[in-house]
Formats: C-alpha cells, sequence, structure tokens
C-alpha cells in the first residue's frame, strides 16, 4: 500500500527534527570546546602574569613565560593531571576556532576572520602538543626567550633573511599595537554578550578586558621592536621572547613598576578569558 500524503509529510517533518537536533547537538559540542579552551588560556595567563610580578620584586628565578607557567603546574599536587586537563583545553580551543574558520557566520564568517581563526586554530594545535609533550615527560622543551632566538637565527640564514625578519617584526608590532588600540576602544565587548550582564558585571569584564588586551597588545609590540632590531643588527640574540621582553619592562626608567602594571594585566587577561566562558558569544 503507498504512504499516504500525511505519512509522506510526517516523515519528511520527522527528518527535519533529526537535523536540527544534530545540528543543534554539534553547535553545543563546539561551545564546549570553546569554553574548555578559554579556561585552559586563562589558567596559563593567570600564572605567567604571577610570575612576572614575582620577578619584577625579586621573588622569582623562574621563566615569565607558557614554559614557565607550565613548570608551576607540574609541581603542584595533581600536577600531571592538571598539564593534561590543559592539554585538553587547547586541544579544544584549536577545535573552536578551527570550527569558526570552517563554518564562522555573521562577522566571524567573513574572509579576514576566517584567516586569521585557521591561524589561531594552528597556534593552538601547536600549544596543545607541547603541553602534551611536558605532560608525557618527554622533554622541558625550549622556554619562549630561546625559541625566538632559533626561529631569528634560522631566518637570518635564509636569502633575504634580514628583510624578512624585519618584516615580521613589523607585523608583529602592528599586531600589538591593534591589539592594544581596540583595547582602549573596548571593541571585544562585540563579542560578549553584554544585554545579559548587570551594570556591575559589564563594569568589571570591561575593566578585565581592556587591561588584560593592553598590557597584552604592549608585550607583542616590544616583542616585535626587539625583532626589528635584531634585524638591523643581524643579530638573532637580540630577539627576545615572553620572558625577556617582559623583563625589559624592569629595565626601563619606570624601573619595576611597569614591569609590575603589565604583569596585573596579564592576570586581568587571565581574569577575561574566565569570564569569556561565562559571558561570549559562542
Amino acid at each position: 500500500m503507498a504512504p499516504t500524503h500525511a505519512q509522506l509529510r510526517g516523515a519528511g517533518d520527522g527528518r527535519r527534527s533529526t537535523g536540527a537536533a544534530r545540528r543543534r547537538s554539534r553547535k553545543e559540542t563546539v561551545r564546549t570546546a570553546g569554553r574548555a579552551g578559554f579556561v585552559a588560556r586563562g589558567v596559563v595567563y593567570t600564572l605567567i602574569g604571577v610570575l612576572a610580578v614575582r620577578i619584577a620584586f625579586g621573588h622569582g628565578g623562574g621563566d615569565a613565560d607558557r614554559q614557565g607557567a607550565l613548570r608551576q603546574v607540574a609541581a603542584q599536587p595533581f600536577g600531571a593531571a592538571m598539564l593534561w586537563a590543559l592539554a585538553v583545553g587547547f586541544a579544544c580551543m584549536a577545535l573552536w576556532r578551527a570550527a569558526l574558520a570552517i563554518a564562522g557566520r555573521g562577522d566571524e564568517g567573513k574572509t579576514g576572520k576566517r584567516v586569521l581563526n585557521a591561524g589561531r586554530a594552528l597556534f593552538y594545535a601547536s600549544v596543545c602538543w607541547g603541553t602534551a609533550a611536558y605532560a608525557a615527560g618527554n622533554g622541558t622543551g625550549s622556554d619562549s626567550d630561546s625559541a625566538s632566538q632559533d626561529w631569528t637565527a634560522a631566518a637570518l640564514r635564509l636569502p633575504a633573511g634580514r628583510v624578512l625578519v624585519a618584516v615580521a617584526g613589523l607585523v608583529v608590532v602592528g599586531i600589538g599595537v591593534g591589539i592594544a588600540v581596540n583595547a582602549l576602544r573596548r571593541r571585544f565587548l562585540r563579542r560578549l554578550d553584554t544585554a545579559a550582564m548587570g551594570r556591575s558585571v559589564r563594569t568589571g569584564v570591561t575593566a578585565l578586558g581592556v587591561g588584560g588586551n593592553l598590557a597584552r597588545g604592549v608585550i607583542l609590540a616590544g616583542a616585535g621592536v626587539f625583532a626589528l632590531v635584531a634585524a638591523i643588527h643581524f643579530d638573532p640574540h637580540r630577539a627576545k621572547g615572553m620572558d625577556d621582553t617582559l623583563r625589559s619592562f624592569s629595565q626601563t626608567p619606570a624601573g619595576p613598576w611597569l614591569l609590575v602594571l603589565v604583569a596585573l594585566g596579564l592576570v586581568l587577561f587571565g581574569g577575561f578569558s574566565f569570564a569569556s566562558v561565562r559571558w561570549r558569544r559562542f
């Protein structure tokens, strides 16, 4: 007996309902991955900021970078489990960024945003790999300063290497300045569900975002300047990673207090990452 029109319509509605449920499930999976990634990012930046504050007051000998943060985590009870949790978090961040690069909608669907998210996905994939290797005990890995100098040395050996490093330095400076300017303009609020925030919550989250992103932009711009100096002098040892860039702030006329301000900014950025877990539009 041939199916009736009502039966066919019911079957079509069922398929659409199943498809919608699957799409909702995928979206929720992507959101969960993004939230896990922001938690991992928040932990690492908060620890880097604390390490930098200790360095400013002469109480820390560790590196104020991601590697130093991992060492701090490893030294805690259940440190190995916490390292693996961070690795999973960074893997989730990479997956979330990749999903935005592939199927981003609205502002995230623009070509420039897709390319940027693809780059971020690759970056967090490398961070995940490094964190997992550290958790597995497969080596301590290079700190940010050594890695920066190694990459600069390799680039300088290439044809037109000095120009390549100089251009890279200028790009990093531009990115850092852009992040700082956008922080002052509070453009990060566009990605947050501010309508769901109370006035005091919005004020607090805005302070975290401005201070945190401003500090991050200053550090990036500083690292870019050091890369440019390395190109000018054809000396890879002039390049600096996050740790040495942070330490250089204490050698300014402001003394250690500039380092303290930037370090506290990194702690604020960690807090902003945690706030993003709740308020970001995923």
